[in-house]
């Protein structure tokens, strides 16, 4: 996996970071640009991060081959926090407690 993360980070974000230590960052249009664009990926789930007002975004690419999760900030800024192989969906059944 970090092979795959060090290639998203080389290849589809090659913006200098924007954020602190080595993160990948650039504009969300961006991000999504070159990330369809080079891996075919597209948002398959979204959710808000409570604390910070952020996106957390997972992209995958059709076929699972190779996903990608972003998270983008009010202003704009989408940064990689992870990437990867194999992609796989799962049927999702929320368990409440019993009575």
């Amino acid at each position: 996996m970090w092979k795959a993360l060090a290639l998203v980070t080389a290849i589809a974000l090659p913006l200098p970071a924007m954020a602190a230590g080595n993160m990948a960052c650039s504009q969300r249009d961006e991000a999504l640009h070159q990330l369809g664009d080079k891996y075919k990926e597209a948002p398959s789930a979204v959710g808000l991060v409570s604390n910070n007002g952020g996106l957390i975004e997972v992209l995958t690419s059709d076929n699972g081959a190779t996903w990608t999760i972003i998270v983008s900030m009010p202003n704009g800024t989408s940064c990689l926090l992870a990437a990867g192989e194999n992609w796989q969906a799962v049927e999702h059944a929320a368990q409440g407690p019993s009575i």
